[in-house]
């Protein structure tokens, strides 16, 4: 088949346009995509003899990071004046945990027990559409004698997809 020029110039023109307008589209799509982020901590006691406590906690309150930051230089030297109170959340949720160590030393099957309940609390997370981004930890582990404290402290960090209405483009000349 035979295409005369002038509609071998229209497809392609057609496809051309189309092309943009897929990634027009998706551009503006990455661009409304933003998160929501959520953090669940476990502490874990290793603490001998079964003495500490263990939790996995996560808060039920925000908190706005701002109202308690402060920009210092060497011009501007104050500080915040928030009160801890101010910063203290009341409301979180704890589910309990058992402790690494009892009276006879490391206990496998309360590390064990502590997965399960975790796994249990990440599958739930993620049914409610929360996905697992990062997650870290740290030990603050015995320092010798009469040094009895210590835990293991994992933060894992959550992310969720919030829907975002596109700006409009006075908006984003304004910024």
């Amino acid at each position: 088949m035979i295409y005369s020029l002038p509609n071998f110039k229209k497809n392609i023109m057609k496809k051309l346009l189309l092309s943009i307008c897929f990634v027009g589209l998706s551009y503006v799509s990455a661009i409304a995509q933003t998160y929501e982020y959520k953090v669940i901590t476990s502490v874990e006691s290793i603490v001998p003899n079964g003495l500490g406590r263990s939790r996995l906690i996560s808060s039920d309150e925000e908190r706005n990071f701002e109202d308690y930051t402060s920009g210092r230089s060497e011009e501007n030297d104050e500080r915040n004046k928030s009160k801890r109170s101010e910063i203290r959340v009341k409301n979180f949720e704890e589910t309990k945990l058992l402790n690494f160590f009892n009276i006879g030393g490391i206990r496998f099957q309360n590390i064990v027990a502590n997965d399960a309940v975790i796994t249990s609390k990440l599958n739930d997370m993620a049914k409610k559409g929360w996905e697992l981004a990062f997650s870290n930890s740290g030990v603050e582990s015995y320092g010798g004698k009469g040094d009895s404290n210590g835990i293991f402290i994992t933060r894992y960090i959550f992310k969720r997809e919030v829907s975002k209405e596109p700006e409009s483009a006075m908006e984003s000349v304004e910024k």
